[in-house]
């Protein structure tokens, strides 16, 4: 290895709850002011698992507004979150296929008042 490379640091993966606002095209239901996304994305820092996420949402004509980092797996355990297997099995494929996985939309609806 030279001077110039840097060692290669590995991928892992981070739970990220994303807000999304409005937008025309975005898919969401009529009558709902936004959405909240969880996702699970790779990178080799949680900041670069934001910007891909990011990106994606964007490309996919949603608007990100914030996003909330977990951390990765072993950071949910260790704060005491109980992590079901099903999520385990969402974490492992975006791992292995390094991408974004979304996981669950809930939409944020108008309250009718």
């Amino acid at each position: 290895m030279t001077e110039t490379e840097k060692p290669k640091r590995p991928q892992q993966v981070y739970t990220l709850l994303v807000q999304v606002g409005r937008k025309p095209g975005d898919g969401l239901p009529k009558g709902a002011t936004g959405a909240g996304i969880l996702c699970y994305a790779t990178g080799v820092d949680e900041e670069e698992a934001v910007r891909e996420t990011v990106a994606l949402l964007r490309a996919a004509d949603l608007a990100p507004l914030d996003v909330t980092g977990y951390g990765t797996l072993e950071d949910r355990l260790a704060e005491g979150h109980e992590v079901p297997e099903e999520e385990r099995k969402l974490m492992a494929r975006a791992l292995a296929e390094n991408a974004v996985i979304v996981a669950e939309m809930t939409p944020f609806l108008e309250d009718e008042g």
